[in-house]
């Protein structure tokens, strides 16, 4: 298997990058051809220009080489991993430029007329998402709904073709002993393993 691994984070030694770094370690070790990106310390550019802004024809040919190699990359995988915390109930900016921008139409789907039905272009067909949160799930359920829920598991992911979307949340973060993070790291390798079954 071929899988794109994704880190959105910007501080070096966050935990979001310990979990990135044993979700790579796990699935090489298994035998995966492994793509990490860490999106943050690659600098890749999340802003979308003009010309990209088109949802039904597809998109021109990416002009920044960055998301050019990213599209081409995105077209060979067999599964995707995302990880990154949970800010104001969003994934960080350069993650939904990330998405924005790679996840172009002639990409990542084909939209015949606007209220079509999108026809998925991705190999991939599983996904694993791997958060972060210092919301106490009982808040995040009553007040605030999971909004990342909705924007992997029923806008983003689905709208390509990947209706497989695995997501689990660490929390609360910040407050975390060692112990914890020992085992939420243990969990996030067998996520992992589990998704090249």
């Amino acid at each position: 298997m071929q899988i794109g691994v994704y880190l959105a984070h910007p501080r070096p030694g966050s935990f979001n990058h310990a979990v990135f770094d044993a979700v790579v370690q796990e699935l090489r070790g298994r035998g995966c051809r492994v793509v990490a990106h860490d999106l943050c310390a690659e600098g890749f550019p999340p802003s979308l220009s003009a010309e990209e802004t088109g949802t039904v024809e597809a998109a021109p040919g990416a002009s920044d080489p960055q998301v050019a190699l990213h599209q081409r990359e995105l077209a060979t995988h067999d599964a995707l991993v995302f990880v990154h915390p949970n800010w104001w109930g969003m994934p960080p900016a350069v993650l939904a430029g990330w998405v924005q921008r790679v996840l172009a139409p002639g990409v990542a789907y084909k939209l015949g007329t606007a209220d079509g039905e999108p026809a998925p272009l991705l190999k991939a067909d599983r996904a694993l998402v791997l958060n972060t949160s210092d919301t106490p799930i009982e808040r995040e359920e009553t007040e605030f709904g999971d909004p990342l829920q909705r924007i992997w598991a029923a806008c983003v992911l689905p709208y390509a073709g990947i209706t497989d979307v695995r997501r689990t949340v660490f929390r609360t973060v910040t407050d975390s002993s060692d112990e914890e993070r020992a085992d939420w790291l243990h969990r996030a390798r067998r996520l992992a393993a589990e998704l090249t079954l």
